[in-house]
């Protein structure tokens, strides 16, 4: 038996790991998660997901339904600490050039029980006035 290891240098996300029970996944920046680039919101409606910021920087941005519609907020990541996101909970990444990620999900995560949502030219103001 060997250490396996693996890398990914690319644009976005790519799963580097995967069995039975969960995915690890390297992101890194891509153009739709750029602030002039996003364009919209996911959600996972089964399952959490983790974030770890390991370089650059990287704005979580997420919304909540209300009877209003969606309320938006935003953190800002620290290095080395991990990012739960609940399921069903709307959110995205803002990041810069320079950003690496680790990205821990269940396997069964996919398009299959997740959701887009699609942003407003005002849902779109309303973010960039949290990041700015």
């Amino acid at each position: 038996m060997k250490i396996a290891e693996y890398a990914f240098n690319g644009e976005g996300m790519n799963r580097v790991f995967e069995n039975e029970k969960w995915t690890v996944g390297i992101k890194n920046w891509k153009p739709a998660n750029d602030i002039t680039g996003i364009d919209c919101l996911e959600r996972h409606n089964l399952t959490d997901e983790l974030f770890v910021l390991l370089a650059g920087s990287c704005t979580l941005i997420f919304a909540n339904k209300t009877e209003d519609g969606l309320v938006f907020d935003a953190v800002a990541m620290e290095p080395n600490k991990v990012y739960n996101i609940p399921a069903t909970l709307w959110h995205n990444t803002i990041t810069c050039k320079d950003t690496k990620m680790i990205l821990i999900e269940d396997s069964s995560t996919s398009m299959d029980n997740s959701d887009i949502y699609s942003l407003s030219m005002e849902e779109l103001d309303v973010l960039k006035s949290l990041i700015r």
